[in-house]
């Protein structure tokens, strides 16, 4: 099968992988209709994450089961199915608990490499959530979203515990946080602020249901918050980026007692003890237990109540998938779907 490798920094290309085979019995392989390029791609692809030799990239899917192990009983062959980009078996404590990317049993599908013809998904009963029907291609963009992107945004969304009555604001106005503000106002948030200095990421922002934008970045953004909310801070606040500056931002932007949903991947992150304790602000965050909420994110896609698909901006064939990690590396694009 064709699938893209990262060979160094920005080094990516598309070459023959093997075809991936049933290992165990609650395995399956899905021929994938459809993958993407994640923020999180861009950090081994940059360099800044590295990792010895050859890499096979992407995690995030979706596709039609070509085959299943003896074990699996709720996903057949033909079913059209979403997956997590982590692997669960959503039945130890811990997935119970609503936690399925720490699952005791979890793997990291960007192991095994979305980006490509064909994958393997250990654990599918806990992993992949069918949809009703073979979808209309039109769905399929919005589909792809809800296995990483539209999870983790939703997350990070209920994390900050955004809902009604309160101001959500938001740092980081890649795909993550558009979609955490469509989360925001899914959730019923009364006011959503975005900081953002792009002008195609406020549009779609605001169509996502953006009440206000701000173009500082730092304690001058917290600033500008502040004064938008009566000195006092945001009510919850979602820091989709991972980088010192943007979770200082986003602690320092919520008023004590208000909550930080953070799910950008750290990055050399230290929190200052004495700030924190003294802030009265809950932190809680991670890698979004995205398959808690995919039952209900397939439910409101199928439905059309929510088109999160619009953060793709560049549609791309697997073949050219090079120039679509350079188009999010040089931030001529949003999110870049690959379609193999």
């Amino acid at each position: 099968m064709r699938g893209v490798v990262l060979h160094g920094p920005r080094d990516i290309r598309v070459e023959d992988r093997p075809d991936p085979h049933l290992a165990d019995p609650t395995d399956a392989i899905i021929r994938v209709t459809a993958a993407c390029v994640c923020g999180s791609d861009l950090w081994p692809y940059r360099g800044i994450d590295q990792g010895a030799g050859p890499a096979p990239m992407g995690h995030e899917y979706v596709g039609v089961v070509e085959q299943v192990g003896d074990a699996v009983e709720t996903i057949e062959v033909g079913d059209f199915v979403v997956g997590s980009f982590f692997a669960s078996d959503n039945t130890c404590e811990i997935c119970r608990a609503g936690y399925q990317s720490r699952c005791v049993h979890a793997v990291p599908m960007g192991a095994f490499g979305t980006q490509a013809q064909y994958a393997l998904v250990p654990l599918a009963d806990g992993t992949l959530v069918a949809t009703p029907g073979m979808p209309d291609p039109g769905l399929v963009p919005s589909l792809l979203t809800a296995s990483d992107v539209l999870g983790t945004g939703w997350f990070a969304a209920v994390a900050a515990e955004a809902g009604p009555g309160k101001t959500v604001a938001v740092v980081g106005d890649g795909a993550v946080g558009l979609l955490g503000v469509l989360a925001a106002r899914q959730l019923g948030a009364e006011r959503i602020i975005v900081f953002s200095r792009h002008a195609d990421r406020q549009k779609l922002a605001t169509e996502f249901g953006a009440t206000d934008i701000l173009t500082e970045r730092g304690d001058q953004g917290v600033a500008a918050l502040k004064e938008l909310t009566g000195g006092l801070g945001a009510h919850s606040v979602i820091e989709a980026v991972g980088t010192q500056e943007s979770m200082m931002q986003a602690i320092r932007a919520t008023r004590p007692g208000g909550h930080v949903g953070y799910v950008g991947v750290s990055h050399d992150v230290a929190l200052p003890g004495e700030e924190l304790f003294f802030s009265g602000v809950h932190l809680h965050g991670g890698p979004a237990p995205v398959r808690r909420f995919l039952p209900e994110l397939i439910g409101l896609i199928w439905d059309r109540r929510i088109d999160p698909g619009r953060v793709f901006d560049l549609d791309l064939p697997l073949e050219e998938a090079a120039e679509g990690y350079r188009a999010m590396d040089e931030r001529r694009a949003v999110k870049t779907l690959l379609r193999p």
